[in-house]
């Protein structure tokens, strides 16, 4: 059985997609390994460039703000566990 998803998977998606994603995970490898190229796959090629694209761009506006001191760079780690803890307090509340 593969590792279970990171925590911040149980707070972004739908309970649907989370009895899906265990119960994927639980399957052997090969099983696993041709689940998740079906799902790889039914993204429309076009669409996959275009965020690929969309993103090139985003990182680029972003260096260019970190450069120009626009902006600072914050820790992977503590920017999800803020996320994470502001999305559990706005679905508690």
């Amino acid at each position: 059985m593969a590792d279970p998803p990171p925590a911040s998977y149980n707070v972004l998606v739908t309970s649907a997609a989370k009895k899906i994603l265990e119960d994927a995970l639980a399957l052997p490898d090969e099983d696993r390994r041709l689940v998740a190229e079906t799902l790889l796959d039914s993204f429309p090629r076009e669409t996959t460039e275009a965020i690929e694209q969309a993103w090139n761009e985003e990182s680029a506006r972003r260096a260019g703000a970190l450069e120009r001191g626009e902006a600072e760079a914050l820790d992977g780690a503590d920017a999800l566990g803020k996320l994470e803890t502001k999305i559990r307090s706005t679905r508690e509340g």
